[in-house]
């Protein structure tokens, strides 16, 4: 098999790529990174030297891809299925993407900055920081109530790489400062994408490993 994912199964960007991989069962190898452990770590960082997961490698064609998106993107290219998650519309793949961004910016960012802050030593917390990454989730929420008003996934009717990138995003966000109660559009949303089966498979994999979370509970 030519394809490795190099991933850790709590990591929302490889939740991400696991969705595009799931949603047109593209045959791969997944290699679990333990950061903790030195060989792990040291050979992970010389395949791509930032360290940061997760990293496909294509044996077949020489390649080493980093990037949640542009190994979604890179799969499009050159191991397309069924499920077209980059349309080759240029102008509905530019929706796409800023929908990608959006998601990964607005919405990743903040949640991920209050989940470090809970991993800070004793004395070390930035109350103010999380109070504002706080405020830009819910300014990201509102703008996905207003969205999912009038539709069904991210841009449209058609479950694309957005949906690859909100889903863990809004999974991990939902953790930190749920919407259930707050914003109905947005849990709608949610739900569908728990219920599609690429997710669904992810977040199963992942349950072994929810107890190393920063966290309470986890629904």
């Amino acid at each position: 098999m030519s394809l490795t994912l190099h991933l850790h199964p709590l990591s929302s960007y490889c939740h991400k790529t696991l969705i595009a991989f799931y949603e047109n069962d593209v045959p791969f190898t997944a290699n679990i990174v333990d950061l903790g452990n030195e060989a792990s770590r040291t050979a992970f960082r010389k395949l791509w030297s930032l360290g940061k997961m997760p990293v496909l490698r294509d044996d077949a064609r020489g390649r080493t891809v980093p990037e949640s998106t542009i190994i979604i993107e890179y799969l499009a290219r050159h191991y397309p299925g069924p499920v077209e998650l980059l349309p080759t519309d240029p102008e509905l793949a530019l929706r796409v993407r800023l929908a990608d961004r959006f998601y990964d910016q607005y919405v990743h960012e903040p949640m991920g900055r209050i989940v470090a802050d809970r991993l800070r030593p004793a004395g070390q917390h930035d109350p103010f920081g999380v109070e504002q990454m706080r405020a830009a989730l819910r300014k990201a929420y509102d703008i996905i109530e207003a969205d999912m008003a009038s539709r069904t996934w991210a841009t449209g009717e058609t479950y694309t790489m957005a949906d690859c990138a909100a889903s863990p995003s809004l999974f991990y966000a939902n953790e930190v400062l749920p919407f259930g109660d707050t914003h109905k559009n947005v849990a709608a949303y949610f739900s569908r994408l728990k219920q599609r089966p690429s997710y669904a498979r992810a977040l199963r994999e992942a349950e072994p490993y929810f107890h190393m979370l920063p966290r309470q509970n986890l629904a």
